[in-house]
């Protein structure tokens, strides 16, 4: 299937504003993090963007959709938000939000490696070497972690292992949603996910909620942001880029999120970006375009013009 063809004038800007709604998210959920802690971090952001999109919901009448199919809504809420959330909240208290960011580029290479394997799809030479590829960025990058790997409580080799864990439950959700939620609106698909996976860490933010401060009015302004604008708004542009150019050219702003991310880290928390960090991401991300199938479906669209 085609891409649809748009002049970059109607979608640059709105993938630009994305990209830099989902890299801020990392500046945003470390300050909720160090505050709150990850459960209830994760917990506050998801809950605040479902509090948003419901009157949405409610407007376009698709609430019946919603409670028509609200199980698998609701679990692929846990894989696309809940569990991830809480494991990038958890590893920005110990690793950088560049690190972060970079390690979160990684999605798209778990959705291939988790499409193959569940649906099906075809894992030509070019993907396999991207697969490859992208996962030996990985190991490479984390094995220079700054100040060393470390797998004890509260080390670094955990908070690349959460990172990772994340986006490896982003990949699931990928395949769960085209197997089973793929008729679904994505409005109905958002919000019931965005509400499932609240639910789901309710308990564990209840557990663990800060009881000796209360959180600064600065930790709840940085998860207000991160629910509504990077979470509930970042969304709703998500979707529409992917209706209007394609889901091929939407997945892209994975690719820019670290830019922003590390950027804002230099700007806000004097954050360091070394060479070996972009060397590696760029390993990352080819292999990930690779493992996608982006550069195959691009070389092919040259060919035929």
């Amino acid at each position: 299937m085609n891409e649809p063809h748009l002049p970059w004038r109607d979608w640059v800007p709105e993938f630009l504003l994305l990209a830099l709604l989902w890299g801020s998210s990392f500046l945003f959920m470390r300050e909720g993090a160090h505050a709150f802690g990850p459960f209830p971090t994760a917990w506050v952001r998801i809950t605040l963007a479902a509090l948003m999109l419901t009157p949405v919901l409610i407007w376009r009448r698709e609430v019946p959709l919603l409670q028509k199919h609200w199980r698998p809504t609701m679990t692929s809420g846990l894989l696309n938000a809940g569990i991830p959330f809480a494991c990038y909240a958890y590893a920005l208290l110990h690793i950088s939000t560049g690190l972060s960011s970079i390690l979160n580029a990684t999605t798209p290479l778990f959705g291939a490696l988790i499409a193959w394997f569940w649906l099906g799809d075809k894992l030509n030479a070019s993907r396999a070497l991207g697969l490859g590829l992208g996962f030996t960025g990985v190991v490479l990058l984390a094995s220079d972690v700054p100040g060393g790997v470390s797998f004890k409580s509260g080390g670094t080799g955990l908070a690349v292992v959460a990172c990772l864990v994340a986006t490896f439950c982003y990949g699931i959700a990928g395949s769960f949603t085209k197997r089973y939620l793929q008729e679904v609106p994505s409005l109905v698909t958002t919000t019931g996910s965005l509400w499932g996976a609240s639910l789901g860490l309710s308990l564990p933010a209840l557990l663990s909620w800060p009881t000796e401060a209360q959180p600064p009015m600065q930790a709840w302004a940085a998860l207000g942001i991160a629910g509504l604008l990077c979470t509930a708004l970042a969304y709703v542009l998500y979707f529409r880029l992917m209706t209007r150019t394609g889901p091929a050219r939407a997945m892209t702003v994975t690719y820019l999120i670290p830019v922003f991310a590390n950027l804002f880290g230099v700007m806000f928390l004097d954050e360091v970006v070394t060479h070996w960090m972009i060397g590696c991401g760029a390993v990352i991300v080819v292999g990930t375009a690779l493992a996608s199938g982006l550069v195959g479906r691009s070389v092919r669209r040259r060919s035929k013009l």
